[in-house]
């Protein structure tokens, strides 16, 4: 969304679309969120409770890694592979390396490092804002901000699955522009089931799929520019 065509960030819509979200994101803090979260709370459904287990951050990492597994055997297969040392034994250094090279240009390497890059920045995010989520809001009417709470309750903004989710689908529809209306599409709908769930307030997913979206950007504009 913010990359040219060469690979290379628009700096100018992006701090314009940053701006954006962080007048929004205010704008649910101050409270247009609970508005939105009790308009889409009857919402919650089945089929909303498994998009949340099947889009989980630790689902689209392992998933990815195994795509990389299967990837690796198949190029494994049509190559001689060294994987000893001078000694004679299994070197785990040529093993990665070699599972590097094989990997480094595949829709599964990009999607992974989008993932877990985006998802490291969320998860510092999370324990210093430590916003309530909105189970306290609907228990005991209670709202706000504990920073720096290890504790999962207070872990709300930005949203997890949001983040993950957007990280991932962003990068497929830059990889394959062809399924980019339908990454967006689910990507969209992810985002809107965490808060018909009652997990996340809606600037939490809006924050996080920002996020998600931006680091798909990021990293594909620097493996791109320094893998080949």
């Amino acid at each position: 969304m913010f990359l040219t065509s060469d690979h290379k960030i628009k700096t100018r819509p992006l701090a314009i679309a940053a701006l954006f979200v962080l007048a929004m994101v205010g704008a649910g803090i101050a409270g247009g969120d609970q508005v939105l979260f009790l308009m889409l709370r009857g919402w919650d459904c089945g089929f909303f409770r498994f998009l949340g287990a099947v889009f989980a951050t630790k689902v689209w990492l392992v998933a990815t890694v195994l795509v990389m597994m299967v990837f690796y055997i198949k190029k494994s297969l049509k190559t001689k592979i060294q994987y000893k040392n001078q000694r004679n034994k299994f070197s785990f250094v040529a093993i990665m390396r070699d599972f590097f090279e094989k990997t480094k240009t595949s829709y599964a390497f990009f999607t992974f490092c989008s993932v877990f890059m985006a998802s490291l920045l969320t998860g510092v995010l999370k324990i210093v804002l430590g916003r309530a989520r909105p189970i306290f809001f609907e228990a005991l009417d209670l709202t706000g901000f504990f920073p720096f709470r290890l504790d999962w309750a207070f872990h709300s903004m930005p949203s997890g699955h949001a983040t993950a989710s957007f990280a991932g689908l962003v990068m497929l529809g830059l990889l394959a522009p062809r399924v980019r209306p339908v990454t967006w599409t689910l990507g969209v709908v992810i985002g809107v089931s965490r808060v018909c769930v009652g997990a996340h307030w809606p600037s939490d997913v809006l924050l996080g799929a920002f996020i998600g979206m931006v680091m798909a950007d990021l990293v594909k504009a620097t493996l791109k520019k320094y893998i080949h």
